[in-house]
């Protein structure tokens, strides 16, 4: 079966739910395929790197709200072994993370990066922005930093990613994480693995009998 999870590198809740994913994969005995599919929280150029906290208190009520926000999450991340620092974190447009992703996928590194963007954000305050970083980033997961320096700065897959961005709303995602099971079963939102688990044997069950 593949599973398609659209979700954004910038996005806490698509990383909780990737990592509640894997803790539901650890009980399933079927075979799967993952493949992650872009989807972009907010497409508005970001021109200098600020505060996430800051960036974030002027879209939802000022910085108290947005503290009480992070804070819930923070909470509900922990339960999976994940620490996010928000006071850390840095506002960034993720299109180039994304076309980094779909170069590392073609290298057999996908999970990887992803999970290096994740972390880069979330914990250790890295701006996902920068194509400096975002090469340091593939170097960390096995990958050639000058060579993913000359991908970011070249035009491949910025068309491709484009198009992928709008059929991801075309097919009705607009929240994330969305998981796609066997290209026609969707789960939204960061699921508990058992939910997760359910979901992919009924899934597993329907397109047996399918044939």
């Amino acid at each position: 079966m593949e599973i398609e999870i659209y979700a954004d590198v910038v996005c806490p809740w698509c990383y909780i739910g990737k990592r509640r994913l894997e803790q539901a994969l650890e009980s399933y005995d079927g075979e799967v395929t993952v493949r992650y599919r872009p989807f972009q929280l907010d497409p508005s150029p970001v021109a200098q790197p600020r505060p996430l906290v800051e960036a974030m208190a002027a879209k939802f009520g000022g910085p108290d709200r947005v503290r009480q926000m992070f804070g819930q999450v923070t909470e509900v991340a922990a339960q999976v072994g994940l620490r996010l620092d928000f006071d850390r974190a840095v506002a960034a447009n993720t299109f180039d993370a994304h076309r980094l992703v779909a170069w590392a996928t073609e290298r057999g590194r996908a999970a990887e990066m992803v999970d290096a963007l994740y972390r880069a954000h979330f914990t250790d305050g890295v701006d996902v922005g920068s194509r400096d970083a975002l090469a340091g980033l593939a170097a960390g997961v096995g990958l050639d930093a000058t060579e993913a320096r000359r991908f970011l700065d070249s035009d491949e897959r910025v068309a491709e990613l484009s198009d992928e961005l709008t059929t991801a709303r075309q097919i009705g995602v607009t929240s994330v994480p969305t998981f796609v099971l066997a290209g026609r079963y969707a789960v939204t939102g960061a699921q508990e693995p058992e939910t997760l688990l359910a979901a992919l044997a009924e899934v597993g069950r329907r397109e047996a009998e399918a044939g």
